[in-house]
């Protein structure tokens, strides 16, 4: 067949031959090329289409999900009014055994262990999140992120701070690791203490916005050093505070000539989706330039609840990136963050970056070999569009910051040419002028 004798002239003697045997095809040869080439790329994909059927998206679990929900507005003497609020929905996480126990199943082992570990970690998840979970699976992916495993007592592994952030702060409030940029952190509330949390250290027993006299001491460090163009605002959850503290610290950095834009941290698109509403939609969109954030770890995750939410955000001219963290047996799958980054695409949320997890003391059972990471990204990289390819960062110990884990794609450098190998594994010579 011409194809494969060009296949084979292309890998041995480069791509000239290639281009001369193409030429020298009629029309009709030329269509049987790039169909053999289409029936190639498509045997790339059959995996994938075969496995995705078999990962649960929230997009397509609307109905489980109300029944879920509808059950949970009966324990917990709810209306539909109450459920919207986010306020209530604060107000009534659950964070003790017996309310969880009515909420879904667990077993007696499990109750044990949520009390023994809850007098070293604080947990509590929202109504709204734990109306995704599986009532029956421990394994489910919802119910593994929100809810404590007796491995958080067991395993100890790690450190209460990794990164060293108690090192990188020259101011209240702050954590500088880069020339141009860093972050405040606002508050040690979230709306949910995931059980992978990078700063579980900092979530006491009360959720506590930091104190005005904190933030403005790290305003002034900002204003006073005229390099910083890029502000992040974090925690705990950015999302957490009041419409109003939100306006008023955009409204600071606004006033400081040198800040360019504004970033804000937040998980409440997963955990709690009524949080974005419309004031706080007109509020970003009024200190534009902003960009949000946001925190999805598995397609079950992207629900219409929190589509609603994303697509409130984007129409108020807010971008919105992803950053996922590689959790053991939740995600660190190829074919599951493949599906998450293409139900967040559907979202209008581009994936920003995948985390390697963080050696956060109690938190060790989630952690993943690094090359489960750059497994995922090579499964990626050509297998689905750029849109839909993250990062894969490792955080440098103490403080050093982001390292993007990469695929060797340059084999060699010489004068005139390098050797690149393509998302197939596949070798090439490339021309490389320097004149």
């Amino acid at each position: 067949m011409v194809y494969l004798l060009t296949r084979e002239k292309y890998f041995a003697q480069g791509v000239l031959a290639l281009v001369e045997e193409i030429n020298n095809c009629s029309l009709e040869e030329r269509r049987e090329l790039a169909l053999e080439r289409a029936r190639e790329l498509k045997s790339y994909i059959n995996d994938y289409m075969e496995a995705q059927g078999k990962i649960e998206a929230g997009l397509n679990l609307e109905d489980t999900f109300k029944e879920n929900k509808k059950r949970i507005k009966y324990i917990l003497n709810a209306t539909e009014e109450d459920w919207q609020s986010w306020q209530w929905q604060i107000e009534n996480r659950i964070y003790n055994v017996e309310t969880l126990a009515k909420i879904i199943n667990i077993s007696e082992e499990a109750k044990n262990a949520i009390k023994m570990i809850e007098g070293r970690y604080r947990w509590a998840v929202s109504p709204y999140y734990l109306s995704l979970a599986d009532n029956d699976n421990p394994g489910c992916p919802i119910r593994k992120q929100s809810i404590p495993s007796l491995l958080e007592y067991t395993n100890n592994l790690g450190q209460d701070d990794p990164m060293a952030e108690e090192f990188t702060s020259p101011a209240p409030a702050i954590t500088r690791r880069y020339p141009d940029r860093l972050i405040i952190n606002v508050t040690n509330q979230c709306a949910m203490y995931c059980r992978h949390c990078q700063r579980r250290r900092n979530i006491g027993e009360l959720d506590t916005p930091a104190p005005r006299e904190k933030i403005e001491e790290a305003l002034k460090y900002i204003r006073e050093n005229e390099e910083l163009r890029d502000i992040l605002l974090t925690g705990g959850d950015a999302f957490m505070l009041s419409n109003e503290e939100i306006d008023w610290l955009l409204t600071q950095l606004d006033e400081i000539p040198h800040v360019e834009i504004k970033r804000l941290g937040t998980r409440t698109p997963v955990t709690l989706p009524m949080r974005v509403d419309d004031e706080l939609c007109t509020i970003l969109e009024k200190h534009a330039p902003v960009y949000v954030n946001v925190h999805f770890n598995h397609p079950k995750e992207v629900t219409e609840a929190s589509r609603k939410a994303c697509f409130k955000l984007a129409k108020a001219g807010v971008p919105l990136g992803n950053q996922a963290v590689l959790l053991r047996d939740i995600n660190n799958d190829s074919h599951v963050m493949k599906k998450l980054n293409h139900e967040l695409l559907k979202i209008l949320v581009k994936p920003y970056y995948i985390f390697h997890a963080k050696g956060v003391r109690g938190t060790a059972h989630f952690r993943t070999p690094v090359e489960d990471g750059i497994k995922i990204m090579n499964s990626l990289r050509g297998h689905t569009s750029g849109l839909a390819i993250p990062t894969f960062i490792v955080n440098a110990p103490e403080g050093f910051g982001k390292i993007p884990m990469l695929s060797e794609y340059i084999i060699s450098l010489s004068s005139d040419k390098i050797t690149i190998r393509n998302w197939e594994n596949k070798d090439f010579e490339y021309f490389n002028p320097h004149d």
